[in-house]
């Protein structure tokens, strides 16, 4: 599993996480837990979805 993630889109990822479980504790329906699915892709690192379209925003150093 190699990270794929840069530190800036785990920002966006983090406010959308943050607005979808707010909007769902708001509405009260269980769809709002699926903002911990950006959280998960911030604590690993990795997006499954970025894997297979091969795309990485994580900066490459040299």
């Amino acid at each position: 599993m190699k990270r794929n993630v840069g530190n800036v889109d785990r920002v966006f990822r983090l406010i959308a996480g943050t607005l979808i479980l707010a909007a769902g504790y708001y509405e009260q329906t269980p769809w709002g837990l699926l903002g911990f699915v950006p959280y998960f892709t911030i604590a690993l690192g990795w997006c499954p979805l970025y894997s297979v379209l091969g795309i990485s925003t994580r900066e490459v150093r040299g």
